[in-house]
């Protein structure tokens, strides 16, 4: 982990990179090892949720998001607690920061080219006052390569409006050209974190690979944001009273006797089906 002034310093800049850009990455955040666990966890996920109805939710052809339990993360407290994600959402979405959504997307060869979209519209907090009320923060259960369908980005777009676009998160076919002006291919490698505006234009690209690649997905918002209504995060009393203090006043979630499986309620309806 880095030293405190460290940390200090690249907050600073990654805070004004986020700001620009609409993303900002941390490179070599965590051990390979604890993501190798991390994608075990997510692959074991995937198969009990890919069985039942609405436990993997297509996000495109051969393209599955899955919602996750914390508890079904052996490293969740060290993800939530990890201090320049804290860090970043202290800074960004304010010191009351809620996490809200833990699950992870993956794409299977065969994948193809998603629409050019962001998850959800923009309010008017974002396209008015340029105030970023959400975060995503995602991390690659593999070495990412050219052939693994990489996430494709385009920097500065966080901002724009929307509020004509389909469903507001949909531009038409027509207005593309912006986007793919400005488009970055991403190949994090395990360990790495991203953080980023989930209103910054973004798609999966084409997955030719048989090798999958689970990406987990931490949601936070600010008070207020209003995303966790799209979620159902839940938790045994057992491990919420286990876990530190500081994690449990930022988790949204039902603490319950006995877990259940998640039924999805944010389903993309848009990102059904592939482009290409």
């Amino acid at each position: 982990m880095p030293d405190a002034a460290a940390l200090f310093h690249d907050l600073d800049a990654d805070q004004a990179t986020l700001q620009r850009d609409g993303v900002v990455g941390r490179k070599g955040g965590f051990p390979a090892g604890w993501v190798d666990r991390l994608r075990e966890d997510m692959m074991t996920a995937f198969w009990e949720a890919i069985q039942r109805p609405g436990g993997a939710v297509g996000r495109g052809p051969r393209r599955w998001y899955v919602e996750l339990h914390p508890e079904a993360l052996s490293g969740f407290v060290e993800l939530v607690t990890h201090p320049w994600i804290t860090g970043m959402a202290e800074r960004v979405l304010g010191p009351d920061y809620q996490i809200v959504e833990v699950g992870f997307d993956t794409p299977c060869q065969g994948a193809m080219n998603q629409p050019w979209h962001r998850d959800f519209p923009s309010p008017p907090d974002t396209f008015e006052h340029h105030r970023i009320t959400s975060l995503a923060f995602n991390l690659s259960g593999v070495d990412v390569t050219p052939d693994m369908g990489p996430f494709e980005v385009a920097p500065g777009t966080q901002w724009d409006d929307g509020r004509s676009w389909k469903h507001g998160m949909f531009p038409d076919r027509s207005l593309w050209g912006r986007f793919e002006e400005r488009a970055v291919r991403k190949y994090p490698q395990r360990g790495d974190i991203s953080c980023r505006s989930a209103l910054t234009m973004h798609r999966g690209t084409a997955h030719p690979s048989p090798i999958s690649r689970p990406v987990l997905v931490l949601g936070v918002d600010a008070p207020g944001a209003g995303h966790a209504a799209l979620h159902d995060m839940m938790v045994t009393r057992a491990f919420h009273d286990a876990l530190p203090a500081g994690v449990r006043e930022h988790l949204v979630c039902r603490v319950v006797d006995e877990l259940v499986p998640i039924t999805q309620k944010h389903d993309i309806e848009g990102l059904v089906m592939g482009t290409e």
